[in-house]
C-alpha cells in the first residue's frame, strides 16, 4: 500500500481522498491555490504546498508545479480527483516517468476513452450502439454542413475534450450550425486547451444513464449498476440518482454487459463511467466515457454499500476488486443534489463571498460532502458547487422525503445558494413519480410559471 498520496484537487472531492486515506493509514499531501489557503482540504491534510495563484492555469492545472510539490513531499502516489487534470493523459506519463503511481487508468486508456470521438470509435468496433453522427473531428464549415446534412437536424456539436456541458452546441438549422460551431470550439479551446470538435445525432430530449464501471489489473472488470443523470441545466447535471426509475431489469442487464464490454475491449483499469442516452422506445446509445472517479460516485456507494475511491486506491496498488465490489448487491435507493452557489432567482448567476452561517442537515440517511463552513469563502475562480446532498432510503419514496425534509434543514446565508430549486424539484409530481428526461428542468420552469422569490435571505417558490 502507498505510503503518502498527494491530492492534485480542491474542494469536496480533495476532502473526500483525503477522509478515504486516513482511513486507509495513508498520510496526505494537499496542493492549493493562494485562493484555497483557508479551504478544508488544506486543513485537514497532514500537510500542504501552495502551488500557484488563483487561477487555475496558475495552480490546479500547471503539472509542473504539481510534480515539484509530489518530489519535496515524497509521495508515492497522486489522485486526481475529478476535474482539472483527472483526464489528461500527459499527467498520467509524467507520473509514471516520475516513478509516481497515477490512481486512475493508464495513459493509453485515457486517451483512448478520454477523447469523445476515439471513445465512440471503440464503441463502433465493440459492438456497442453509438448516436450516428462524424466518423471523426470536423474541422471546416463545410465539414460541419454535410455532416448535418447526413445525419439531419437536430445535431449537437460537441467537444472532443473534457465535460461538464462545455463545448457543446444543439443545432436546429444550418444557421444554428455555423453559430454553435464556432461557439462550441472557441469554449473548448478556453476550458480545454483543445478546440477540436464532433457532430452527432441530437436526440430531443432523452434519459441520460451511466453505468458506474470498477476494473483491476488482474481482468476483473465488472460495473456497480446505473445512475440517472437526467435532471440538467444547460447540459449540466443537477441531480442524480441511483437506480434509474426508468430502467427495466433487462434493460439494465442489456446496457450493463454493454458497459463492461466497452471497458474490457480498451483494457480499462480503474473507476470509470459509461456515459449512454437512451430514448422512450428503450434504444441506447453509448455517447462517452469518463475516465475518473465521478462527482456522483457517492449515490453508488451508499446504494452498493461500498467506498469507490479507496477501492481505486487498491487498485492503483495493484490488488484485485474487493469481493463486495466484484459481487455487487444494490441495497438501497439514493439520490443527490448538487448544492451550487448560485442565485436561482436571478438565472443561477454566480453567487461568491463568505459564508456568514453554515448548518448542514444530518439525521438517519442523510450524507454530505461539502468543503464549506461558517466563515468560509467561496471564491470566484472555480466551479459554484459547494456541496453534495445524498439522502438514502429503503425505497425511492424514502429517499425523496428524506432529501426534501433535509433540503429544509440546510442553512446557508451570506451567499445564494440552489437549495430551494432542489426543494421545488422534490416537490414536482412528475419527478416523484419518475416522469422526468433531461428536458425536466427547462420544461418546470417554463410550462408550470416556475418563479422563485427572496424574502428575508431565503428564497420561497
Amino acid at each position: 500500500m502507498f505510503e503518502k498520496i498527494l491530492i492534485a484537487n480542491r474542494g469536496e472531492i480533495a476532502l473526500r481522498v483525503i477522509r478515504a486515506c486516513k482511513e486507509l493509514g495513508i498520510r496526505t499531501l494537499a496542493v492549493y491555490s493562494e485562493a484555497d489557503v483557508d479551504s478544508l482540504h488544506v486543513q485537514l491534510a497532514d500537510e500542504s504546498i501552495c502551488i500557484g495563484s488563483a487561477p487555475s492555469s496558475d495552480s490546479y492545472l500547471r503539472i509542473d508545479r504539481i510534480m515539484a510539490a509530489a518530489e519535496v513531499g515524497d509521495v508515492d502516489a497522486i489522485h486526481p480527483g475529478y476535474g482539472f487534470l483527472a483526464e489528461n493523459a500527459h499527467f498520467a506519463e509524467v507520473c509514471e516517468s516520475c516513478k509516481i503511481k497515477f490512481i486512475g487508468p493508464s495513459a493509453e486508456a485515457m486517451r483512448l476513452m478520454g477523447d469523445k470521438n476515439s471513445a465512440r470509435a471503440c464503441a463502433r468496433k465493440a459492438g456497442v450502439p453509438i448516436t450516428p453522427g462524424s466518423d471523426g473531428i470536423v474541422e471546416t464549415e463545410a465539414e460541419a454542413k454535410q455532416v448535418a446534412k447526413k445525419i439531419g437536424y437536430p445535431v449537437m456539436i460537441k467537444a472532443v475534450s473534457g465535460g461538464g456541458g462545455r463545448g457543446m452546441r444543439a443545432a436546429h438549422n444550418e444557421v444554428t450550425l455555423l453559430k454553435g460551431f464556432h461557439g462550441a470550439r472557441t469554449e473548448a479551446e478556453k476550458a480545454f486547451g483543445n478546440a477540436e470538435v464532433y457532430i452527432e445525432k441530437l436526440i430531443v430530449n432523452p434519459h441520460h444513464i451511466e453505468f458506474q464501471i470498477m476494473a483491476d489489473s488482474h481482468g476483473n472488470t465488472v460495473h456497480l449498476g446505473e445512475r440517472d443523470c437526467s435532471i440538467q441545466r444547460r447540459n449540466q447535471k443537477v441531480i442524480e440518482e441511483c437506480p434509474s426509475p426508468l430502467l427495466t431489469g433487462a434493460l439494465r442487464k442489456k446496457m450493463g454487459t454493454a458497459a463492461v464490454k466497452l471497458a474490457q475491449a480498451v483494457g480499462y483499469v480503474n473507476a470509470g463511467t459509461m456515459e449512454f442516452l437512451v430514448d422512450d422506445a428503450g434504444n441506447y446509445y453509448f455517447i462517452e466515457m469518463n475516465t475518473r472517479i465521478q462527482v456522483e460516485h457517492t449515490i453508488t456507494e451508499e446504494v452498493y454499500g461500498c467506498d469507490l475511491v479507496k477501492e481505486q486506491i487498491h487498485i492503483a496498488a495493484g490488488a484485485k476488486l474487493s469481493p463486495h465490489i466484484a459481487h455487487p448487491v444494490a441495497r438501497q435507493h439514493a439520490i443527490q443534489c448538487r448544492i451550487n452557489a448560485e442565485d436561482p432567482a436571478r438565472n443561477f448567476q454566480p453567487s461568491a463571498g463568505r459564508i456568514t452561517f453554515y448548518y448542514a442537515p444530518g439525521g438517519r440517511g442523510i450524507r454530505i460532502d461539502s468543503h464549506a463552513y461558517t466563515g468560509y469563502t467561496v471564491p470566484p475562480d472555480y466551479d459554484s458547487m459547494i456541496a453534495k446532498l445524498i439522502a438514502v432510503g429503503a425505497t425511492r419514496a424514502s429517499a425523496i422525503a428524506r432529501m426534501h425534509r433535509a433540503l429544509g434543514e440546510y442553512l446557508i446565508t451570506g451567499i445564494k445558494t440552489t437549495i430551494p430549486f432542489h426543494n421545488a424539484i422534490m416537490r414536482n409530481v412528475d419527478f416523484r413519480q419518475g416522469n422526468y428526461d433531461t428536458g425536466f428542468v427547462d420544461r418546470m420552469m417554463r410550462e408550470e410559471n416556475f418563479e422563485l422569490k427572496s424574502s428575508n435571505g431565503r428564497l420561497h417558490v
